[in-house]
């Protein structure tokens, strides 16, 4: 045997474990969902109706699915600006000034993404009770009465508390990736900008944000996809749907498991869909050339 074909039997001994398990939890079961959009099917055993896109067609004259839609993209947008802006802030922050207890606050930053997203709804739970809570007793004793509300109960602002919830589960892992990009920037770079007269502001423009920004094109990938499965999560656990927050796995969800699988899967395909045009989307818009150093 020769040596090249050894290594190539290495190198497929050591994938064959990780595609096969890709193929049987991923690729079967999207193309399962894809098939069952096209079904009349109550659930996974029974029987069923072929009935081509006539649920897709139902869908979208569905005022649940497109407030849904227009849930799940507000969130998505105003999350994933927030989220990146804050992280990058206190990333820079954190690496770039001098200051006590650097470490301990990047250990307080990253912990809300170690929690269970059931503690996390349990924590804001209590943040936004219209009674007792901390937020309300926050406002009432600095004499902002007139600012209390019923966070999770107001059609008005529910949307808007969840939101806050997601930005703040999500700030500290995006933090700690736009760290190690930062820490991997030569400082000689911003020595040579600070001997020529730029100042802290000027150098993150021009350096830290240049020099980062691949990383941040592949956070905001990834950050569709999790967002749109965080906020199904929240909403499950405190409102499932509830009050206006309705988003479209949580939709998806209770059609699916109620006696129309083949409905939900249709709602899946669509969000499946709308995951990566916006991902594409949004690498199409934030492409440019990469900077070297």
């Amino acid at each position: 045997m020769t040596k090249k074909k050894s290594q190539r039997r290495f190198v497929i001994a050591c994938l064959a474990p990780a595609l096969v398990l890709v193929t049987l939890f991923i690729v079967v079961p999207t193309i399962q969902v894809f098939r069952y959009s096209l079904y009349q099917k109550a659930g996974f055993v029974g029987g069923e109706t072929f009935i081509g896109l006539k649920n897709f067609q139902t869908l979208f004259n569905d005022d649940i699915f497109l407030e849904s839609i227009q849930n799940q993209i507000l969130i998505i947008v105003i999350v994933t600006m927030f989220t990146i802006v804050l992280a990058i802030l206190f990333a820079t922050l954190l690496t770039r000034e001098n200051f006590k207890g650097k470490n301990f606050f990047r250990v307080i930053f990253y912990i809300p993404n170690i929690l269970n997203i059931v503690i996390i709804a349990g924590i804001f739970s209590a943040i936004y009770a219209p009674s007792n809570g901390l937020l309300n007793s926050f406002l009432s004793t600095i004499g902002l009465d007139s600012l209390c509300h019923q966070w999770m109960g107001d059609p008005e602002i529910i949307i808007f508390s969840i939101i806050g919830a997601l930005v703040w589960q999500a700030i500290g892992y995006y933090m700690v990736m736009y760290m190690a990009s930062m820490t991997s920037i030569p400082e000689n770079l911003y020595e040579a900008a600070s001997l020529e007269g730029a100042g802290k502001v000027k150098q993150f423009f021009m350096i830290t944000l240049p020099l980062i920004w691949d990383n941040i094109r592949q956070t905001l990938t990834f950050f569709v996809i999790s967002t749109i499965n965080l906020s199904f999560l929240f909403v499950q656990v405190n409102t499932d749907g509830q009050f206006g927050t309705q988003v479209m796995l949580n939709y998806m969800y209770s059609k699916a498991f109620s006696g129309n699988l083949g409905y939900g899967m249709a709602i899946g395909v669509i969000t499946f869909i709308l995951a990566f045009a916006m991902a594409g989307a949004l690498n199409k818009v934030t492409k440019r050339d990469p900077l070297q150093y």
